[in-house]
């Protein structure tokens, strides 16, 4: 019987926008955490934080993985020149639009609350636009301008670039390599493999190359990230491996939550055990649980999702349309409201569904002017309209695709 699965993964559409869902409820309880971000609300404890943990360690890893999927099936329909062509108009459009006209509300609220800024937006913006890297707390600068959020996107479209140039050089060897990937992730080292290897990476590269997200530098990142990506490109069309996830969901989602509860039982222990003669041993613990963290909730996802979620639906179709323009400007929507009702004192679970209110709200009512505006599809990711036969404007055409 023929492995290979030519068909579209809606299955996969489905994961990619719980997962963005998902993104929106973490960046707004980002204000109400100890960790570090842009803006905080002074209610901001450790309260929320064993229930951000939950989806910290894998949804990006799920998003890369999920875009080497769509990168696979994109590059089967086109020559790889006209796919680079098409994924660099859809990735670094948005991303030099958002830099330059969503992402400098989200220092300018930043340097104020930090910094105790005085000046205008517009003063910012004269600052932001020229590189300037005055805006210093205990030793750490700024970088102006900046990505934020849209790190993903330069991160992808680096990615996108070397799938490219790897399916150039030797797309007559990828056919072996993915039988080869295939067998190997077979049975336990579907689940064991990848979670070695992201182990491996947190203990060996992490203590040296903390996460920074600004692309060079960013090792342990890349070692997690984009190996996720390649994998998904490289079996995207391999039946056989979907399946696979879907037979070992629930030993997968046993794993997962098994691994959260150690993580957060080791996370909590105090200082001193970190000090002393088993602090590696719980270092130790802890990296390995995070690591199954890292892959068994994608394992899950997807398993789960083969089975319940491979249909489509007209909501899939305007969901998956939505995602990208929704992920460009939730994130500045969120710090730029939460910095304009911090002074109304509002009571944490009551400002906190506000701010979810009022970041859906907005996202999909721009999504819903960008979708009838061709000037501004594509600032937000969105093939325009094509052109009917009678010249009017038809409705872009779909493809599977996690921009």
């Amino acid at each position: 019987m023929n492995n290979n699965l030519t068909n579209r993964l809606y299955f996969l559409d489905w994961v990619r926008i719980i997962a963005f869902i998902i993104l929106i409820f973490y960046h707004t309880g980002m204000y109400y955490v100890t960790w570090g971000w842009h803006v905080k609300s002074p209610y901001a404890s450790d309260a929320i934080e064993a229930m951000m943990l939950m989806s910290a360690p894998w949804r990006l890893g799920l998003l890369f993985f999920i875009s080497g999927v769509a990168s696979s099936f994109l590059l089967s329909k086109t020559t790889i020149w006209s796919f680079v062509k098409q994924r660099s108009k859809r990735l670094l459009i948005p991303l030099l639009f958002g830099m330059a006209v969503i992402v400098p509300l989200q220092p300018y609220c930043e340097v104020i609350e930090k910094l105790h800024y005085q000046g205008s937006f517009i003063d910012f913006l004269k600052l932001y636009y020229t590189g300037y890297h005055g805006f210093c707390e205990n030793g750490k600068c700024l970088d102006l301008p900046t990505w934020n959020h849209l790190w993903f996107v330069a991160y992808l479209f680096v990615y996108t670039l070397a799938y490219s140039a790897l399916v150039a050089l030797a797309a007559h060897r990828l056919p072996r390599i993915t039988k080869v990937l295939v067998q190997a992730l077979s049975g336990w080292r579907l689940l064991a493999l990848p979670v070695i290897w992201f182990a491996v990476m947190r203990m060996g590269l992490k203590p040296w190359f903390p996460e920074t997200h600004a692309l060079v530098n960013d090792w342990y990142n890349h070692a997690v990230y984009f190996p996720a990506f390649m994998v998904g490109a490289l079996i995207a069309k391999e039946r056989l491996f979907w399946q696979r996830m879907d037979d070992i969901r629930w030993p997968a989602l046993a794993f997962a939550f098994a691994s959260w509860g150690i993580m957060m039982a080791v996370f909590s222990l105090p200082d001193p055990f970190y000090e002393g003669p088993n602090g590696m041993l719980f270092k130790f613990i802890g990296r390995t649980a995070w690591s199954f963290c890292e892959w068994c909730p994608v394992i899950a996802a997807c398993g789960f999702a083969h089975r319940h979620l491979n249909f489509e639906s007209p909501r899939r179709q305007y969901l998956t349309q939505a995602v990208f323009p929704v992920y460009i400007l939730h994130q500045t929507i969120i710090v730029g409201f939460a910095h304009l009702i911090k002074p109304a004192a509002l009571t944490p679970g009551v400002e906190y569904f506000v701010l979810i209110g009022v970041t859906f709200g907005l996202c999909f009512g721009s999504f819903a002017i960008i979708r009838r505006v061709p000037l501004l599809m594509p600032l937000f990711g969105l093939s325009a309209p094509a052109k009917a036969g009678n010249g009017r404007a038809t409705q872009p055409a779909e493809t599977l695709s996690m921009t």
